[in-house]
């Protein structure tokens, strides 16, 4: 069973559905704490700003919930988009603090005038591998080489890790960042993995059943 944390930001019927029809896994949306709590595998969405999303994560218990079973019971959790940045100490977009679960920030992307690229960052883009996790287990497999596995990617803010023990994907945009990250049980998504097609089921998939 998945259970994808509802506070009000986050595109969550794609997210259940690639779960519930692609995957044939068993998935819930719930802001419920007592199914939080009693949860085997968290998935955390996002779309929108980062301190209206920290601010809704902290009310109501939520964050404590959260913490209880992330930090303290090892359940795996999954950020996707601002759900991933959330997971680090702060964003260069707000003012409040972040989780700082894993130890990394998130910054603006910002480029020199002659380097002509939009913000935010819109559409496909390859990744490439920063070290073996199971979240990206057989992603690789899915092209042939000398082509490298593509996410889909709509974000303004990206994640820089200060250890690189905790990068697991990279994607250049004007400069290298980290396009997946995972420290123990946590791990992070900057991509949309629901609108990637084969790709984003693998990583799904490989989610399901860590």
């Amino acid at each position: 069973m998945i259970t994808i944390v509802d506070y009000g930001m986050g595109n969550l019927g794609s997210i259940y559905n690639m779960f519930v029809k692609k995957i044939k896994v068993e998935c819930e949306i719930t802001a419920d704490l007592d199914k939080i709590k009693s949860a085997k595998k968290l998935l955390l969405p996002g779309v929108g700003a980062f301190d209206k999303a920290m601010q809704r994560i902290s009310e109501g218990g939520l964050r404590d919930a959260l913490e209880l079973k992330v930090l303290k019971e090892k359940t795996p959790i999954l950020g996707i988009c601002l759900g991933m940045q959330l997971l680090t100490k702060g964003s260069d977009e707000g003012k409040l603090l972040g989780l700082g679960w894993i130890d990394a920030y998130t910054h603006r992307f910002s480029f020199e005038k002659g380097e002509r690229l939009k913000v935010p960052h819109m559409g496909w883009n390859e990744v490439s591998f920063s070290q073996e996790s199971l979240l990206t287990d057989g992603i690789n497999k899915l092209v042939a080489s000398p082509d490298k596995p593509r996410f889909y990617f709509v974000h303004s803010y990206y994640v820089k890790v200060n250890n690189q023990s905790n990068s697991i994907l990279k994607t250049s945009y004007g400069h290298e960042f980290d396009s997946a990250i995972q420290k123990d049980n946590i791990y992070g998504a900057q991509f949309h993995p629901e609108k990637s097609h084969k790709f984003g089921v693998q990583l799904f998939k490989n989610f399901a059943e860590l």
